[in-house]
Parts: C-alpha cells; structure tokens; sequence
C-alpha cells in the first residue's frame, strides 16, 4: 500500500474525500499508511465510538510533535490518557464548562460585540475574522481573569490567532511565526502563575488564573510553573480560534439574506446578541460543516476492527471529523447548509455524529470543554453580523481547502451598508 502522508498535505480538507473513493459507498473504516505506519480511517457514529474508546484508542504520542508544540503546547493534556488525563481535564471542567462559567462570559460577548457592531456602523470596515480574534481575545482574557489593558490583550490575541493559523502550515514561514508566538506566550503566561504562587498578582476564585495557579495533580504536587502556563493558554486559545468560525459563518451569511433577516429581527426583538435561538442555530450548522481540522489521530493499544476492516496494534486511528459531521448516514441533506436541522435542538452532545470540536463525554473522554462558549460565542458574532446596518462584502470569499486551518481569503469584509 503507497503512504498518502503526501496526498494528506497536498489535499488537505479534501482527503478523507479522497480515501473514501477508495471503497464502497457508506463503508465506516478504509486502511491507509500514514508516515510508513498503516492506519484507518474511521467515520460515522461506528467511528466515533471506536476511537473514543479508551480501551482501544490512545491519544498520547498520536498527534505529531510539530503540531503538539506549537498548538497545544508541551506537557498540555492533549497528550495525556487515562487517570493523569482525566484529573487534569477536571479543571478544564470547573473552569471552562460549568453553566457558570459561560454565564460569566456572555455579558463580555454582549460588550465586545456591541462596540465592534458599533464601529462597523459608525464606516468602520474590517474582516470578520480579525475583528473576531479582538473581541474573543479581550472577552475571554477578561473571563480568564487575566491583567492588562484592552490593547494589551488585544495584542496577545493576535499572537495567540496566529499560533492556531500556522500550527499547520510546516512547510511556510508561518510555522516559524507560531513556534515564535508560542515561545513568547509561554514565557509571558509562565510569569502569571508565578506571580499569582508569589501572591504579586491577585487572581480571582473561579477564573482559568486562578485554576491553574493552584491545580495540583494526583498526587498533590503543584504543575512546573511552565505547563501551569501552557494549560491556561489551553483555557482561552480556544475562544480566540472561533474567529475561524466566524469568518466562515460571515461567509455563509452573505450567501444567505434570508437567515440575516430572521436573526436580526429575533435579536432586535430579545435586544441582546447573546443567547438568541436562531443565531445559535445557525453557529451550530457552521460548526458542523465547517470543523477546524478534518481529522484526529490515536493509537491503537490493541487490535480493533469495524465495518470488516482490521488494524493491529500499534497502528493508527484516524477519526474523520469532517466525514462524520457531514456523514450521509447520519445527517439527513447531509451535504446542504440548513441551520433548521439545530433548531430547538439543546443537547448537541447527545448528537453521536456531531463532533467539530471533538467526541465523547466531556468530563472522561476528550471532547473540549470550552465547546459551549465556542457557542455562545460564535452565536453572537453571527447577530452582530446580521444586524441591517452592516454589509457583508463579497470580496476574498474563496476557501482554500488544502491550507490547515482554513479561512475565506479575506476573513470576509464587512462595512457600513449604504442603506441604513
């Protein structure tokens, strides 16, 4: 069998495409050879269970070293399994997905997205996607419980956005960027926990500084200042990273007036850009055909097999994360963009097939804590940007979908419309 490490890169988003072609219509699994190791690829709720489960998949070791430090970081929990993972995703837990913690968020969302409504309004133009990394930066620094000014942490945003824009992009000089940001962060948030443990710096109860300033491991001893660090970045890069989303669901609204309309009109009725059903909607169905990555890599610890197709191991298990959430088998229209599918749909998480930010339980599997703010988040972009006095341009809407992560060239303009 020929390795297809190559086609991975040269065909980014379209890959999993391309290894389907290989095998019968609907089939769950189809072997490959990754990096000179033979692999599955697995999909649909069948896949998901399997490379969720923990007796069967690993994720430690899995993901390539070059994405590790640069996007998550080393020693971060990504890298973990089993016991060690689930004591240290216990704090994401308290800090980032308890109903508290996103009730702390949305009147940040509410601030931040109503001045960048207002400039927009005021002839201000800019991209989506940039104004996004300024107001998820600020709001989810502010919620993290960080110091600084506005225009401090607007600037680490822009470090921390360009981290997650050039993780993936080995072959550019981006990587090298992010491997500088990444260095930069580091240092700066290793300075935070330190001087939150030296008592220089005040760090609220409740908030990601506080979290991991004191989280201890298993066995009680406080985490290396440094990885402190790198996990408190874990708790708000993520928020910043929805800015991908955003420019895509820009897009998705310039191509659709009619849901601009009805989620302007549900805002100006509730007079909130947070919470709005619609709009939340709507974030849904561009987290769903629009993931962040195509695809997770684990191990196999022991020999697995699915839809009559065997892996020993030691070998790869790839999860198609894109061929899943837009699954035929799973997804009624699975091709079409239609946010109704989400409508009055609360439990996103009981939806097997639905994983754009990752699958499994949250607390003891490795689905992402910070998935309802990612919401909460994206919804309220999505009724900023359906508000009538702002335009969405059609300039640089193209995708280039061989890039990881991926974008609309422009990150989507967006002005004052003429007409209001």
């Amino acid at each position: 069998m020929l390795d297809d490490s190559l086609a991975f890169i040269t065909r980014g988003y379209d890959f999993g495409a391309h290894i389907w072609s290989r095998t019968r219509d609907g089939a769950r699994a189809v072997p490959l050879r990754l990096l000179g190791k033979p692999a599955l690829l697995v999909r649909g709720e069948e896949g998901v269970r399997l490379f969720y489960d923990q007796s069967k998949v690993r994720r430690h070791g899995a993901m390539p070293a070059f994405i590790q430090q640069s996007l998550f970081g080393n020693g971060s929990v990504h890298s973990l399994d089993g016991d060690e993972h689930r004591h240290r995703k216990a704090t994401f837990v308290d800090a980032l997905y308890e109903d508290e913690q996103v009730e702390r968020m949305l009147p940040l969302l509410e601030r931040e997205w109503g001045d960048a409504l207002a400039a927009w309004v005021d002839g201000g133009r800019g991209s989506a996607y940039d104004t996004a990394v300024g107001v998820f930066g600020r709001a989810s620094m502010e919620w993290a419980g960080l110091p600084g000014t506005a225009a401090a942490k607007t600037r680490w945003a822009v470090r921390q956005a360009q981290i997650v824009d050039g993780f993936g992009a080995l072959y550019s000089p981006e990587y090298l960027r992010a491997l500088g940001n990444r260095v930069w962060s580091d240092r700066h948030a290793q300075r935070l926990i330190e001087a939150v443990r030296a008592g220089s710096l005040d760090a609220a109860e409740g908030t990601a500084l506080h979290a991991w300033a004191w989280h201890r491991d298993a066995a009680g001893r406080p985490l290396p200042s440094r990885v402190a660090g790198v996990e408190l970045q874990n708790s708000f890069r993520p928020m910043i990273a929805v800015a991908r989303f955003v420019a895509f669901a820009a897009k998705e609204l310039h191509d659709r007036p009619e849901w601009r309309e009805r989620i302007a009109t549900e805002t100006e009725q509730r007079g909130s850009l947070v919470g709005g059903p619609l709009a939340r909607a709507f974030a849904q169905e561009v987290r769903r055909t629009a993931p962040f990555v195509p695809m997770l890599p684990g191990w196999a610890t022991t020999d697995v097999s699915l839809d009559g197709e065997q892996l020993a191991a030691g070998g790869r298990v790839l999860i198609d994360v894109l061929g899943t959430d837009t699954d035929d088998r799973s997804w009624e229209r699975a091709g079409e963009f239609d946010p109704e599918r989400f409508v009055d749909v609360d439990d996103y998480e009981a939806l097997t097939a639905f994983i754009p930010h990752g699958g499994a339980d949250v607390r003891t599997g490795h689905r992402c804590p910070g998935e309802k703010l990612a919401i909460a988040g994206l919804a309220a972009a999505v009724a900023a940007l359906s508000d009538p006095r702002v335009r969405v341009l059609d300039e640089g809407l193209e995708v280039n979908r061989r890039r990881l992560p991926t974008k609309p060239r422009s990150g989507v303009l967006v002005g004052r419309c003429p007409f209001h």
